[in-house]
């Protein structure tokens, strides 16, 4: 397996693994608009501080984190987007090692935290929770719908 940063000219592979992945169990997600897919694939790779991250095996993209690097007054951390591992390779122990590639990226980098979001009743939840990651019981999201 080998770690390699992506770009926005590495769209097409990117765009062709989120779509599979997100639109299937458990996600279900509509990415039948391709010109909101397009938009939202640039956003997460095409920025100043974007960091997308792709994890091969024999050079097919098995998994990718899409995300930003934040300067904090806590300091520098990776927020994390999406993450999925390719839904064939799901299962064999592909994301702990993507994940941990991914740590060892980012402390080469002088990058120490990383946060992300997810939902509570899918499976990742509990993967991040094997993995070190905390519940910040005091944070909170919030959404509102405009214009409806």
């Amino acid at each position: 397996m080998e770690l390699k940063k992506l770009t926005v000219q590495d769209r097409g592979i990117i765009t062709d693994l989120f779509r599979d992945v997100f639109t299937h169990e458990p996600w279900n997600d509509d990415w039948s608009d391709l010109e909101q897919l397009n938009a939202y694939i640039a956003d997460l790779t095409g920025q100043s501080n974007s960091l997308t991250l792709g994890y091969f095996d024999a050079g097919r993209l098995a998994g990718l984190a899409m995300g930003y690097i934040k300067h904090w007054h806590a300091g520098t951390e990776y927020v994390i987007d999406e993450f999925c591992i390719d839904r064939q390779m799901q299962g064999q122990g592909i994301g702990s090692s993507f994940l941990k590639a991914v740590e060892v990226y980012l402390a080469e980098n002088r990058i120490y935290r990383i946060f992300l979001q997810t939902e509570n009743d899918v499976p990742a939840y509990r993967f991040y929770q094997r993995h070190g990651f905390q519940e910040l019981t005091r944070h909170v999201s919030f959404s509102k719908t405009i214009g409806e």
